[in-house]
């Protein structure tokens, strides 16, 4: 007897079950099989575009922009704090590549906090580091430490102004002892000055200024001291 096909009345629930699989668009809760729950916007199952991620095992929430899968744009991130079980805000600004990267504000769990530029999830640019202590380091940084030109600003209001490198003070500086009233202008290499000249400056408006004032001495020439020094410097490290 010759075969007599018919067309189907529905497709098998696999194909519903396959096109919903794939994500797109604005959705409701998605639950991960780890208990992790994103809400917000596909594309191509992947997350893309604004959404809420609630990771489980953590409580840590990221909310904001998403593209491909990754944490991409601007959003913001918040840990569950196992004392008061309230949510802390860790991190608001730009991300890449799942990383922040571009501008952004970083809290850290001990009260200090990091405001300026990142790359691959380091501080890297031009920032602005808050410590503990009440000191504020404002300059260049590279893999998440002051490296470049930069100004430390101590508690006290004593500051260096100058060069660094890995997080040490490196290369032409200075160094106010607005407490003393007095200046340093030298070399540094690794947090050491190694040579410069130290003069009173302002000494009359100083809170503590030495006893007596630093005698004058007469060099054929300041500034030609600190450029010899400076050469040799550059040499060393050539």
């Amino acid at each position: 007897m010759p075969v007599v096909k018919h067309p189907r009345l529905r497709d098998p629930l696999y194909y519903e079950w396959d096109r919903r699989a794939q994500k797109c668009g604005l959705r409701h809760t998605i639950y991960a099989v780890n208990g992790d729950q994103y809400t917000g916007e596909w594309l191509d199952n992947l997350k893309h575009g604004k959404g809420t991620q609630i990771w489980k095992a953590t409580g840590a929430i990221y909310s904001g922009d998403w593209k491909f899968g990754k944490r991409d744009g601007y959003g913001s991130y918040s840990i569950l704090d196992p004392v008061t079980k309230e949510h802390r805000k860790v991190y608001t600004g730009w991300w890449e590549n799942d990383q922040r990267g571009g501008r952004g504000v970083f809290f850290y769990p001990n009260g200090e906090r990091y405001e300026g530029e990142w790359s691959d999830g380091l501080r890297s640019g031009w920032g602005q580091m808050h410590y503990k202590d009440g000191s504020v380091y404002e300059g260049q940084w590279l893999a998440d430490q002051p490296h470049g030109q930069g100004v430390l600003r101590l508690p006290n209001e004593n500051r260096y102004e100058g060069g660094w490198k890995d997080g040490k003070k490196h290369g032409p500086g200075k160094y106010f002892y607005l407490d003393k009233g007095q200046l340093l202008e030298g070399i540094w290499v690794a947090d050491i000055p190694k040579c410069g000249v130290l003069v009173d400056f302002g000494r009359h408006k100083a809170p503590a200024p030495t006893q007596y004032p630093l005698p004058e001495i007469k060099l054929r020439d300041p500034a030609g001291v600190l450029a010899e020094a400076q050469a040799m410097f550059d040499d060393s490290h050539n």
